[in-house]
C-alpha cells in the first residue's frame, strides 16, 4: 500500500526530561502510566485508567492471539503483548502511518518485539483482501476505525474463536448505536456497556481541582460457544 510519511508534521511529546524509562516499571498489572509511552502530537493514546478497564474486559490470557484495530500510540498493543507472552501474539492495525511508526517505537521501548505484528493499512481492506494472512483470535479490540466500525465487527466476528471476547471503545453516540445494531445481528452474548468518565487532579495557585476528560464507552461481549 503506497504511503507518505506524516512523521515530520507531528511533534514529539515526551514531557519534561522525555518519556519515563519502561525498565523501571515492574508491575504486571494493566494500566501502565501514560508517561512511560513515547507520544506524538495528534496521535491518540488510550489513557491509563480507561486502558486498565478495557483490558480487564478483554480477559487476555497467556498464549492468546489478539487482534487490535486502530492501535494509535500503541499503549494497548504494549499492554496486551505483556499479557499474552509465551506463545501468544498481538496483531495491531492502523491506517495512519505515523501511528504505526509510533506503535513500533513503543514496542521497542518495552522490549516486546517478539509478541507483536504491526500492520499499516485500512483495516477493513486488509481483513477482506488478505484474510489468509490473519489467524483466529481469542480476543479482538476495536478502537479508532474512521467510521467502518460496524463492518469491521462483522469481519472480526468470523475470526473470533468460540467463546472469544470482543471489546470496542467509542466516544461518539452514533458509533455506539451502530455497534449495538450490528451486534444484535451476530451471535454475541453477555453484551456489556460501560461508560467511563475520568477526572484527574491538577494543582492550581489556590489548591487542587479535578478536570474531567471526555467519557469513553466500552462495549464488550463474548462470541457464543454454541451456534
Amino acid at each position: 500500500m503506497a504511503s507518505t510519511s506524516k512523521s515530520s508534521a507531528k511533534k514529539s511529546q515526551k514531557g519534561k526530561g522525555g518519556a519515563a524509562n519502561p525498565a523501571k516499571w515492574k508491575s504486571s498489572m494493566p494500566g501502565i502510566p501514560d508517561m512511560y509511552f513515547e507520544r506524538v502530537e495528534d496521535i491518540p493514546i488510550t489513557k491509563e485508567e480507561v486502558r486498565a478497564i478495557l483490558l480487564s474486559k478483554a480477559r487476555i490470557h497467556k498464549g492468546a492471539y489478539v487482534l487490535e484495530i486502530g492501535c494509535g500510540s500503541g499503549s494497548i498493543t504494549v499492554e496486551a503483548a505483556r499479557l499474552v507472552t509465551d506463545d501468544g501474539i498481538v496483531t495491531a492495525i492502523d491506517k495512519d502511518e505515523a501511528a504505526v511508526e509510533l506503535t513500533k517505537k513503543n514496542i521497542d521501548r518495552f522490549g516486546i518485539d517478539g509478541y507483536v505484528k504491526v500492520l499499516y493499512g485500512d483495516a477493513l481492506t486488509l481483513l477482506k483482501e488478505e484474510e489468509e494472512n490473519f489467524s483466529t483470535y481469542s480476543c479482538v479490540i476495536i478502537g479508532g476505525t474512521g467510521g467502518d466500525t460496524a463492518e469491521i465487527i462483522k469481519e472480526c466476528s468470523d475470526m473470533l474463536n468460540r467463546g472469544g471476547r470482543i471489546v470496542i471503545t467509542t466516544i461518539l453516540i452514533e458509533t455506539l448505536h451502530a455497534v449495538l445494531d450490528v451486534m444484535d445481528t451476530l451471535p454475541f452474548e453477555d453484551v456489556d456497556i460501560t461508560q467511563v468518565t475520568i477526572s484527574k487532579s491538577r494543582k492550581t495557585s489556590t489548591g487542587t481541582m479535578m478536570l474531567a476528560r471526555n467519557p469513553v464507552t466500552i462495549i464488550s461481549a463474548t462470541l457464543a460457544r454454541d451456534l
